[in-house]
C-alpha cells in the first residue's frame, strides 16, 4: 500500500493535479445547476432569493466540506484508505454492543446502496446540463440536446472496458482549465454588481427564513446540489492521499466554486431574466461553444469519476461477502485502481440512459438529485462519530456537540429533499431500496447456507483418524470457508474416488476489515499430520484474490507446492428451497439466482483452468 502522508511537496503537487481530475469533478460541475435550483426552489430571482442562496451555498461549503468532509472526516482512514465501506470497518472495530455494530453493518449496505443511486443520476445530470448549453441563445439547437447528451453517456460507458490510463493523464489538467474558467467568469459578473459579496454574511442565509420560512426549508433540497461530490474527497483518498485533496479543496476548488457561486448571484442582480439559462449567461457571446465543450469535457470527468467509484465500492462489497462474486478485470497494468466490471458498467448505463429519457431536462433531474447524497452524508456523520469517541478518545460531550450539529445539518438537507420524493426523488430511493433488498438478501441468504453445509459436517480431527486411505502422488487443494471442519468437496472426492493424494491442503480464505494485508501476514500453514495442511489465506478489502499466488508465499512455511502436480477441488452446490426461517418466500428465490449467477470460484480465485475438479452436491435452504 503507498502511504502519501510524508510524501515530498513536488509529490503532493502531482497528486494534487491528479485529484483534481477524480476527485473534485463532480462537485467542480454543479454551478452548472446548483445555483439556478437553489434560486426557483426559493420563489424567483429576487434580493432575498439571490443573496440568501449565494449565503447558503457558501457556508455549505464550508461547514459541510470543508469543515465535516475536508477537516474531520478525512482523518478516519482506514489504513490510508476511505470511503463508506472502509468507514463502516473502522468503525465496526470499536468495542461497543452486538446490537450497535449490526447497525454499524447495516449503515453500510445502506450507504453503498444509496450510492448506487448517486452513482446514476450524476453522469445524467451532470452531462445533460453541459449539452443544454448548445440551445442557450439557440433554441433551434434544442432538439439535438437529449441525443448529443445519450451518445455521449453511452460511448463513456462503451469505452470502459479499455480502461481510462491513456486519457486519463488530461482529466486534471481540463478540470484545472475548467476551474480557471470558473474563477474568471465569477470575477467578471461580481465587478458588474459587487455588492453580492455581502451575501458572505451568514445572516442573508437566515434572512432567506425569516422572509420565506417555508421557501428557505425547500430551498435546501436544491442547496444541497452544491456538495453533492463531497463523498468522493474521502472515498479516493487512498488514491491520492489526504494531504493531496486538501490542498486540492483548499486552492483551487473551493475559491473557484465560490467565485462562481458569487458571481451568479451578481449576475442575477444585474439581470434577473436570465435565470434559467444562469451558469450560460455569465459566458461571453464569442466564448459560449468553447464553454459548452469545456463543460461537457469536465461533466464527461466527473462521470468517469463516479463510475470509476461505483466499481471501487462495488468490489469492496464483493470481498466483504456483501454481494455475490462477480468479474473484476483490470485495465491498466500502472495503476492498481484502474478496474472495470462488467455487470456493473451494463447496469449504470441501463439506467443512466432511463433516467435521461425520463426526466429528460437537468431542470427536472435536479429535483430527483439530491436526496441520495443527503442519506450518504447522514450515515457517514454517523458512523465517524462512532469513530471520534472510540478511536480519537474524543469526550463525549465534545463528540455529541461537534456530530450533532453536523448531523442536525445533513438531517435538514435530507427531510427538505424528502418533499421531493413525489416529484422524482423516488427513483434513487427506489435504486437504494433494490440494491439494499438485493445486499441483505445475499447476506441473510449466505449465513443461511453456510450454516446449512455446516449441519453434520465432520471435524478434521475425526476425519484425520480415518485417513488411513491409500495415496496417490501429487497435492488437493480444497477450497473451504472453516478450517476446522472437514470439506464437503473433501468428503465427496474419498467418496468416489476411494483415494487420498500425498498432500491434502484444506484453504480457507479470509477478508481483513483492513483495505491491504502485507505479503508477511498473507498466509498461515499449520501442520495437522498425515500430510494434510490447514493454510489461512487472507486479503483485504481493496484487494483481488490470487489463490495459486498466495500458495507460493506458503514455501517459507513449509508447504511447497508444484503447479502441475497440484489439484483444486471446489463445491459445485444445487440449491433447493426449503423451509428456513431466515430465508423466506420471494428471498429464497431471490438468493438462489443470485448464487446461480455468481462468478464461479475458479474463476474469482485465479485458478487454473486445467487444475480444476469441481464435485456437486445439494444444499436445502
Amino acid at each position: 500500500m503507498t502511504t502519501h502522508a510524508n510524501a515530498p511537496t513536488w509529490r503532493t503537487l502531482s497528486l494534487t493535479l491528479g485529484a483534481l481530475g477524480v476527485v473534485f469533478g463532480d462537485i467542480g460541475t454543479s454551478p452548472l445547476y446548483a445555483m439556478k435550483a437553489s434560486v426557483q426552489a426559493a420563489g424567483g430571482p429576487d434580493a432575498a432569493a439571490i443573496y440568501g442562496c449565494v449565503s447558503l451555498i457558501f457556508w455549505s461549503l464550508i461547514v459541510v466540506v470543508t469543515l465535516k468532509y475536508v477537516f474531520l472526516i478525512l482523518r478516519a482512514d482506514n489504513h490510508g484508505e476511505g470511503g463508506v465501506m472502509a468507514l463502516a470497518a473502522l468503525a465496526h472495530r470499536a468495542p461497543v454492543s452486538r446490537a450497535a455494530k449490526t447497525f454499524i453493518g447495516v449503515a453500510a449496505l445502506l450507504g453503498l446502496a444509496l450510492f448506487y443511486g448517486d452513482g446514476m443520476l450524476t453522469p445524467a445530470i451532470s452531462v445533460l446540463s453541459a449539452v443544454e448549453g448548445l440551445s442557450v441563445g439557440n433554441q433551434a439547437l434544442g432538439h439535438l440536446v437529449l441525443p448529443i447528451t445519450l451518445a455521449i453517456l453511452v460511448a463513456l460507458f462503451a469505452v470502459q472496458s479499455h480502461g481510462t490510463h491513456k486519457i486519463g493523464r488530461f482529466f486534471g489538467p481540463i478540470i484545472l482549465l475548467w476551474f480557471a474558467a470558473l474563477t474568471v467568469l465569477g470575477v467578471v459578473a461580481i465587478l458588474k454588481a459587487p455588492q453580492i459579496l455581502h451575501a458572505v454574511n451568514p445572516l442573508y442565509a437566515v434572512q432567506l427564513f425569516i422572509v420565506y420560512p417555508w421557501g428557505g426549508f425547500v430551498t435546501l433540497g436544491s442547496v444541497v446540489l452544491a456538495v453533492t461530490g463531497c463523498e468522493a474527497l474521502y472515498a479516493d483518498m487512498g488514491h491520492f492521499g489526504r494531504r493531496a485533496i486538501q490542498w486540492g479543496w483548499l486552492f483551487v476548488a473551493f475559491p473557484a466554486l465560490s467565485i462562481n457561486y458569487f458571481g451568479q448571484g451578481a449576475q442575477l442582480l444585474a439581470d434577473p431574466t436570465n435565470h434559467s439559462a444562469l451558469f450560460f449567461s455569465l459566458v461571453p457571446e464569442w466564448a459560449h461553444y468553447p464553454m459548452v465543450a469545456l463543460a461537457t469535457c469536465a461533466t464527461i470527468i466527473a462521470s468517469q469519476a463516479v463510475i470509476s467509484g461505483v466499481y471501487s465500492i462495488t468490489r469492496q462489497a464483493v470481498q466483504l461477502g456483501q454481494l455475490p462474486r462477480m468479474a473484476v478485470n483490470h485495465t491498466s497494468a500502472d495503476e492498481i485502481g484502474q478496474i472495470y466490471m462488467p455487470r456493473i458498467n451494463a447496469m449504470l448505463c441501463v439506467g443512466v440512459v432511463l433516467i435521461v429519457l425520463i426526466f429528460k431536462t437537468s431542470e427536472s433531474l435536479a429535483i430527483a438529485y439530491g436526496i441520495a447524497v443527503t442519506g450518504v452524508m447522514v450515515i457517514s456523520t454517523l458512523l465517524v462519530g462512532v469513530v471520534a469517541m472510540h478511536r480519537w478518545r474524543w469526550k463525549p460531550w465534545i463528540v455529541w456537540t461537534v456530530f450533532g450539529v453536523l448531523g442536525a445539518i445533513d438531517m435538514a438537507f435530507l427531510i427538505s429533499n424528502g418533499l421531493k420524493i413525489a416529484e422524482g426523488g423516488w427513483l434513487p430511493l427506489l435504486v437504494a431500496v433494490g440494491v439494499f433488498l438485493v445486499m441483505d438478501t445475499w447476506r441473510i441468504g449466505r449465513r443461511a447456507h453456510l450454516d446449512k453445509v455446516r449441519e453434520g459436517a465432520l471435524g478434521i480431527d475425526l476425519f484425520l483418524e480415518r485417513a488411513d486411505k491409500q495415496r496417490i502422488p501429487g497435492t488437493a487443494v480444497f477450497l473451504s470457508p472453516r478450517l476446522d471442519v472437514t470439506p464437503g468437496a473433501l468428503l465427496h472426492s474419498l467418496k468416489h474416488y476411494h483415494v487420498l493424494h500425498e498432500r491434502v491442503v484444506i484453504c480457507a480464505i479470509t477478508v481483513a476489515d483492513t483495505p491491504h494485508v502485507p505479503e508477511s501476514r498473507r498466509v498461515h500453514v499449520e501442520k495437522l499430520g498425515k500430510g494434510f495442511f490447514a493454510v489461512k489465506v487472507s486479503y483485504g478489502f481493496f484487494e483481488n484474490p490470487d489463490v495459486p499466488a498466495a500458495l507460493v508465499l506458503a514455501r517459507a512455511q513449509g508447504l511447497a507446492l508444484e503447479p502441475d502436480m497440484t489439484t483444486y477441488f471446489l463445491g459445485r452446490e444445487t440449491l433447493v428451497a426449503g423451509h428456513d426461517p431466515r430465508v423466506k418466500g420471494w428471498r429464497v428465490a431471490l438468493y438462489m439466482w443470485l448464487a446461480s449467477h455468481a462468478l464461479s470460484p475458479a474463476r474469482f480465485y485465479r485458478l487454473p483452468p486445467g487444475r480444476v475438479v469441481e464435485l456437486g452436491t445439494q444444499v436445502t435452504i
